[in-house]
Formats: C-alpha cells, structure tokens, sequence
C-alpha cells in the first residue's frame, strides 16, 4: 500500500506550515466564476485542521500579491507549504509561478511542479504531447478568432483552452451541433476569456476520473464515474459548471459521482493504465486526477490531466481516497513526507 511503503518523518519536529491558496477576486463579467475560486478555501480550512491535529502549526496563507508573499515567508520562516494555490490575483495561468516562487524561494512545497502545472493548464499544449505519445485523445482545433471553417465532426464542445473547473462549459451552450453555434460560441468565449478557445470532438459516452497518489512508483487508487442515469437523451450527458459547483442546481444532483465505479476488469485496468502513462508524460507528482471520456465501444479518450485536484470533504479525490481505505490524515501526512524528502534529496 502506498503509505506503508513511505517512513513518516513527522513525529521528530513541530513543523510550521503555511496553507498557501489563491484569494479569490470577483470580476463583473465573471460572476458565476467565483464560486469554483472560492471553493479552495474549503480545501484550506481541512488541510488546516488535519495539520493541526497532527501536533503541528498550520498557518493560513491567503495569497494576494508578491509583497504579501515575501513578508509572510520572512515572518513566519516556514518549514513546508501545503500548496492549494491555483492563480495568482484571479489569472488560472499563473499558477504555476506560483509554484516557482516556492522553488526560488527553496521552500518545500506539496503537489505538482511548476512545469507540470503549466503544462496541464495549458490543454492544447498537453494534447499535443498526448498525440505524440499515442495517448488517444480527442480530435481538436484551436481558434484565436471567430472560425471560418472547421476539420472536425459535429457535435463539438468548446472551452477556454487555459482554465480549469469546468469554465466556459456551460449546460444550455456546451454542445455544438452546427457552424453557426461554433462560430456564436467561440465568439462570446472569446470575449469572455481572452485567450484561444479550445473546440473538441466531443465524445458521446461515460465520463470516468481517475484519481493517481504518490511517486516512485505513483498508483491509481479509484476510478470515479459521473452517473448519468438520471439525464433524459435530450440532456447533454457531460460534467458542466453547473453540475460541479452548485450543489442546489438539478444537474450537480442529478449526475452523481459513483467510486468505485462499476466496471468490468479490462476495462478498469486500460483507465489505470492510461492514466498512469498520462501521469508521467506530464510529470505528475504527489497526486492528480485523470479526466477520460469512454464511448460505445469503449475506446477511451483522455480529456486532461488535473494536477490540482480538490481536495475539499465532499470532493471527488476525497471519495476516491475513502474507496481506497485511505484516510484523510494519512493522504495530507503523506504530501507533507513526500515534500520534505524532496527537499532532503536536493541538500545531500
């Protein structure tokens, strides 16, 4: 078992430790975004409480800007950060600078480098590494600006090509059935995002999450289903923002994550394989989440990798942790080991 197989070295020191997250900044134009920003504070506040049952000292560490950083790293002289971190000052890309100034700052940090984090947000960059890896993966096309033609085969979806959380993908837009729907829906992510709009082959089918732990060697340790049993054929079968971040809405109710899922052994050990071969094609280190679409004939195409999953008590990685019998104590002692051992391999 994975934390068997790692010696603790948590007992022998009181350790300070800075919970490091994004301060959410609302944006007018991006209302509805805020709430999935928002939601790692919840991740904050358990990671706080474990810590600090765990005989240690958790500081809150709310990121808002470069000066705020440096002088709470000079007053407290941290000995780890647990890094929740995803943006800097409301811009989902910069979280992987974030990431670097720890490595700067030769902090021990928890989770992915910055190279992966980078790599991983960008989904068309991380797509292409998929293609060359034989990684299948779904047939795309970027667009800087309104199309004027396309390679692809209806229905289509589209998305911010640099966000994360489901943004963009909104339920009544989210499947695109003709030209005139690509070019209206680019358009307005477009406006909205300021970045190059991602449109992918959308794949008709089960949605699978396959949440990986740990290094040398790292391991899936439960594959998640999003249920769409409760959908009628007339309701797009697909995780949109809706159904991941507002709890009262009738799709995040009605499209259940099921973990373990109820799958057949060739099937279960293909998601773990591809999901092991995506972890390390990116670099994936700590902990992370594959997100894969199966169709009918149960070919499996991979969507992303998620190098900051989260962790909050009602989340996906928590119910694959819980399917596991891995508790939630042992998931965060384990970050915290596997970043100290880092920095102990870089000073020998």
């Amino acid at each position: 078992m994975i934390l068997s197989e790692t010696k603790m070295n948590l007992d022998s020191k009181k350790l300070h430790i800075l919970i490091a997250y994004n301060e959410p900044i609302r944006k007018s134009d991006r209302e509805l975004d805020y709430i999935s920003e928002a939601a790692v504070k919840d991740e904050a506040d358990i990671v706080y409480q474990v810590i600090l049952k765990s005989g240690h000292v958790p500081i809150y560490f709310p990121v808002k800007n470069l000066d705020q950083i440096l002088n709470k790293i000079d007053q407290v002289v941290p000995d780890l950060i647990f890094n929740l971190c995803e943006g800097f000052q409301g811009k989902t890309h910069h979280e992987m600078y974030i990431a670097g100034l720890w490595e700067l700052l030769e902090i021990p940090y928890t989770g992915n480098s910055p190279l992966t984090l980078g790599v991983a947000q960008d989904k068309v960059l991380s797509k292409q590494l998929f293609e060359v890896r034989n990684i299948p993966t779904p047939r795309f096309q970027v667009y800087s600006e309104v199309p004027q033609e396309t390679m692809l085969s209806y229905p289509l979806i589209a998305k911010p090509s640099k966000e994360d959380a489901s943004l963009g993908i909104m339920h009544g837009d989210a499947i695109i059935h003709d030209f005139d729907s690509l070019k209206n829906r680019v358009a307005e992510l477009l406006k909205k995002y300021q970045q190059p709009i991602l449109v992918e082959e959308f794949i008709q089918g089960r949605e699978f999450n396959i949440s990986v732990l740990g290094n040398n060697p790292p391991k899936v340790i439960a594959i998640s289903e999003i249920s769409f049993a409760e959908l009628d054929d007339k309701t797009p079968h697909i995780t949109s923002y809706e159904a991941k971040w507002l709890p009262d809405h009738p799709l995040y109710q009605k499209t259940p994550a099921i973990c373990p899922a109820h799958i057949d052994s060739d099937l279960k050990q293909r998601l773990e394989a591809v999901a092991l071969q995506v972890y390390d094609v990116l670099n994936g280190r700590d902990y992370g989440r594959v997100d894969t679409r199966v169709d009918a004939d149960e070919n499996i195409f991979v969507l992303e990798y998620n190098p900051n999953p989260d962790i909050s008590p009602d989340a996906g990685y928590v119910k694959a942790l819980k399917a596991a019998g891995i508790k939630y104590k042992e998931f965060i002692e384990l970050l915290i080991d596997e970043a100290l051992k880092r920095k102990s391999h870089d000073t020998n």
